[in-house]
């Protein structure tokens, strides 16, 4: 007897290709009408048709889903989801015409998180990230990335990453993650920029490494901040230290950030707002993945990532919330999806792709989530509607009706209504 089984579904695989989706890859959904899943120990044992499994298989426990749509969990790969504090006051000063950088470097920005960040003791750190898990829940992600660089020095560093260890190890939740030191550069180091860099490379990256404290490093890549090869410096001293890289590349000027993917092995370059013909040759040569963050160029209100053009580049690519206190305050995968289809033209089935099975290949899971396929972890939504599209046409509210995080339902405040 198996422990679950979910019939009576609008079924959307997305089944697993064993590789990013590309082009027309990004519109096959793995549709199945009245299907189910067969679920025992947290793992997806069988998907097929409802009538199929029923003939298959006893169940501790029988869920039908009258019709509703169900997809893989939301999978958001790009999150600044470990901090203290907010920035309401910065959304005032970008709407009375502040630049991004004109607020950095005011003390605003990334500083000013840092200070608050700084001042947190762990167990504060630790009780916002929670409370975020839960939102992240309640929007349908079941996995997602967290990086640090809100601290920026050794202690506030480390701090963030262990806030993220102990709510993996406490919580429902899974959660990726990814050092980035190199966010900004401190005030300690200001007019130092290469010395904060030797700080990173041979204090802050051998002690996170040894420790497991991150599986990614990425670095924000742009003018006035971290240069080309201040970036290739770090990410190349964290790949000989057994980590992958990331890189936050062009999203406010094209300086040639995205183009490290010819000399580094980059699993993604995020944001490209401004990639570079340059930048999209070495993204395809490489194989690395565009992951495109459509609410960051929604609330700085700048033009969002040409994604027609990066998908017919054959890239496969990927959506996020870039869930931030500053530009991109929101833990909605749903609302990524409508402003991926509206904003950025894509199709509702490449943004469901990419925020699923693209999205678990840059964080390096797609061979336990991101799709609806035997072996993977049971982590699925069911939606209110019938089907997906209804995620970017009925905008504005909450699509999800239930989350089921490895079989079982998290609460979260759709499923306690029910």
């Amino acid at each position: 007897m198996i422990d679950l089984l979910v019939v009576g579904a609008n079924l959307y695989t997305l089944r697993d290709y064993g590789h990013p989706r590309k082009k027309e890859e990004l519109k096959d959904l793995g549709f199945i009408e009245n299907g189910g899943i067969a679920v025992e120990n947290g793992i997806i044992v069988d998907v097929d048709r409802s009538d199929v499994l029923k003939e298959k298989y006893k169940a501790k426990e029988v869920i039908d889903v009258e019709g509703r749509a169900v997809l893989p969990g939301f999978v958001d790969p790009h999150t600044h989801a470990v901090f203290a504090g907010t920035r309401e006051n910065e959304f005032l000063m970008r709407l009375e015409g502040k630049s991004y950088l004109e607020i950095l470097e005011a003390g605003g920005g990334i500083l000013s998180t840092l200070k608050k960040v700084r001042e947190s003791s762990i167990d504060d750190l630790i009780k916002g990230l929670q409370k975020r898990v839960e939102l992240f829940f309640e929007w349908g992600t079941t996995t997602f990335e967290a990086k640090s660089g809100y601290g920026l020095n050794f202690e506030a560093e480390i701090k963030q990453l262990e806030a993220i260890k102990r709510v993996n190890e406490t919580t429902t939740a899974e959660i990726v993650s990814t050092f980035i030191g190199a966010h900004a550069i401190p005030e300690e180091f200001k007019g130092n920029t290469d010395g904060y860099v030797d700080e990173v490379i041979n204090k802050m990256l051998p002690y996170v490494a040894q420790n497991n404290l991150a599986e990614f490093v990425d670095v924000f890549c742009e003018k006035g901040v971290f240069d080309v090869e201040q970036s290739y410096r770090i990410l190349r001293a964290a790949i000989e230290l057994g980590l992958k890289a990331k890189i936050h590349a062009d999203e406010i000027e094209a300086i040639g950030c995205s183009e490290l993917a010819f000399r580094l092995p980059m699993v993604s370059c995020d944001h490209l707002l401004k990639i570079t013909d340059k930048g999209i040759e070495a993204m395809k040569q490489a194989g690395a993945i565009a992951t495109l963050l459509p609410g960051t160029a929604f609330s700085l209100k700048e033009p969002f990532a040409d994604a027609r053009r990066i998908i017919e580049a054959s890239i496969p690519v990927a959506i996020a919330t870039d869930c931030n206190p500053g530009s991109s305050y929101t833990e909605s995968m749903p609302a990524i999806i409508t402003l991926a289809v509206l904003g950025m033209d894509m199709m509702p089935q490449e943004a469901i792709a990419a925020a699923t099975i693209n999205a678990a290949y840059a964080i390096g899971r797609a061979d336990r989530v991101g799709s609806i396929d035997v072996s993977k972890q049971a982590d699925f939504i069911v939606l209110n509607e019938s089907s997906y599209l209804f995620i970017p046409y009925h905008y504005g509210v909450n699509p999800v009706f239930k989350t089921f995080k490895k079989g079982r339902l998290t609460k979260h405040a759709s499923a306690a209504a029910d």
